[in-house]
């Protein structure tokens, strides 16, 4: 089961130190308190992207785009939308490992 802790919508631009349109990882609390990404991915692709070691197992991820919904995979299979504007402050127990970001806010095919 995926536990996720839903930061409050922000406003376009800049949140968490998440510069828009990117998805932003980060890797540690340390980074996420700091505004710090570790990572970031902004392409809308057909296909998930695997996350590389500075995004892999983060502490937290944050969407700062406007329209597009990141879907979330996780290694036991499960996946979850994070939606635009959104963040989770805590993934607990689970590992991101890849991501596809969709022209979609709900991450609808």
């Amino acid at each position: 089961m995926v536990t996720i802790v839903d930061s409050a919508p922000a406003s376009a631009g800049t949140a968490n130190g998440c510069v828009y349109p990117r998805v932003c990882f980060y890797l540690t609390e340390s980074n996420w308190t700091a505004d710090s990404p570790t990572a970031s991915y902004q392409d809308i692709t057909s296909s998930y992207q695997t996350l590389g070691s500075s995004s892999r197992g983060s502490y937290a991820v944050w969407n700062s785009r406007n329209d597009d919904g990141a879907l979330l995979h996780y290694t036991n299979g499960t996946t979850y939308c994070l939606p635009p504007n959104r963040g989770n402050g805590h993934i607990r127990g689970e590992i991101v490992d890849k991501i596809r970001i969709m022209d979609s806010p709900t991450c609808g095919a």
